[in-house]
């Protein structure tokens, strides 16, 4: 008797862990239950993928939607729309808000705020400070927690936790992997009278590759102290990817698409203050350092770092101007155009951007294409040739630093759970985000 589905997506080419081929996804009860030939199966409703790639849904583990209390920049309804449209599934968001997420209270806040408002799944941060240590333990385990995140180096919001101790108070009391902002404080405290007024070319000799290198040192020598398993976010130097393959046993790596991409001097002489982000953007030689991570398998997750600010507050001649740039709907887009001209492939993107969040973070139903996991689905056009531009942009931002970038591949389909959330670049499901269930915490 012929298998009877809510929606089969038909005809699309499946990039998953078994390779790419061609075949079919059976979804029932927003789960993944069949993969393969359902040529003989019905459903209520079909997605004719005919011509298109199927991805298991992407999840940017690493994004700033400034809600609460930074809400012109962005908010949780407009991020997450982004988001949707930019074939992202899931989302996990940063405590560097106001006020921090520091607390539970703060955590209940923002899943309240997100309920019926967000577009795709999330998970929240809860920032890890001298006064929390002792309490975080209890908080990572909470419901719509993805874990504790420590600024070792000052960025954009007041969290920070520059010395040994206080970090190595932290890691003592938690027991899942905890996200890191790893540059040293110290020295970037000693180095911003390097700042050149107007000048944003010098933004990486303030923060230069030294005070990455230094903190991510002392980070690994405290995780492997204490035992602890660590996440070190946006990786830009080509030392940290040399030492951080010798330390894989306690430490995952990020890297970012603009990292990835933009190189400098040449993006501060073109964007100015809209390329100007913590880590910074770095020279070729630190980028090549970057691919090769990619290349070699030692990176384990892209995130996006997406953290808006106006238009205004960029255009302040450097150091006044803030640090953070847009991303999480531009992610797919720019990773899709490097798989094009072979700089990686579809299967180690599908790895970056689903697998590796799986394995890093736990995630209990999410991250794979294959039976039993939520029918989270980003559907592409690898034949899609499209301008990426300000005016296209969700955020409340609204730029980018990737206006005019040519783009070849295009996300045409977010599914979430089994429903169709984004279509042809329109949203047709809107407020069905839910929070990120994880396996250290089902029992919470």
């Amino acid at each position: 008797m012929p298998q009877t589905y809510d929606l089969i997506v038909r005809g699309g080419e499946l990039v998953n862990h078994a390779g790419r081929g061609r075949g079919d996804i059976g979804v029932r009860g927003g789960k993944i239950i069949d993969v393969g030939d359902l040529g003989q199966a019905s459903a209520g409703q079909v997605y004719d993928a005919t011509g298109l790639t199927v991805l298991p849904g992407v999840i940017d583990s690493q994004v700033h939607f400034r809600e609460p209390g930074l809400e012109w920049k962005e908010d949780l309804e407009s991020g997450s729309r982004g988001a949707v449209l930019g074939g992202v599934t899931a989302v996990f968001e940063m405590p560097n808000t106001e006020p921090a997420t520091t607390n539970p209270e703060a955590l209940a806040d923002k899943l309240a705020r997100a309920k019926g408002r967000m577009h795709c799944d999330h998970a929240f941060y809860v920032g890890g400070t001298h006064e929390n240590a002792v309490f975080l333990g209890d908080m990572e385990r909470l419901p719509g927690c993805c874990g504790v995140k420590v600024f070792m180096g000052a960025s954009t919001g007041s969290l920070l936790v520059p010395d040994d101790e206080g970090v190595g108070a932290i890691l003592r009391h938690i027991n899942r992997r905890a996200a890191f902002h790893s540059e040293d404080e110290f020295r970037l405290a000693d180095r911003r009278p390097l700042a050149r007024t107007g000048d944003w070319a010098s933004h990486p000799e303030v923060r230069d590759a030294e005070s990455a290198i230094r903190s991510t040192r002392r980070l690994v020598a405290l995780a492997k102290a204490l035992g602890k398993r660590i996440h070190v976010l946006h990786v830009t130097t080509a030392e940290e990817i040399a030492f951080l393959a010798d330390h894989k046993d306690v430490a995952s790596v990020e890297l970012t698409p603009q990292h990835l991409t933009l190189t400098a001097p040449e993006a501060y002489e073109r964007l100015k203050g809209f390329a100007q982000m913590n880590p910074p953007i770095r020279d070729g030689h630190h980028q090549s350092a970057l691919w090769s991570a990619i290349e070699t398998g030692l990176a384990d997750v892209l995130g996006s770092d997406h953290a808006p600010h106006t238009r205004e507050e960029k255009a302040r001649p450097y150091p006044a101007s803030p640090s953070g740039m847009p991303g999480v709907q531009t992610l797919l887009p720019i990773m899709l155009t490097h798989a094009a001209a072979g700089r990686l492939t579809l299967e180690r993107l599908v790895d970056l951007t689903s697998h590796g969040p799986q394995r890093i973070f736990g995630l209990a139903d999410k991250g794979r294409m294959a039976e039993g996991f939520d029918a989270d689905l980003t559907i592409v056009d690898l034949k899609a040739r499209r301008t990426i531009s300000h005016q296209d942009m969700a955020t409340r931002a609204g730029w980018t630093p990737f206006h005019g970038f040519e783009a070849r591949g295009w996300p045409v389909a977010t599914l979430i759970r089994g429903e169709v959330i984004m279509r042809d670049g329109e949203i047709i499901a809107p407020h069905r985000g839910e929070p990120v269930r994880f396996l250290e915490t089902l029992a919470a």
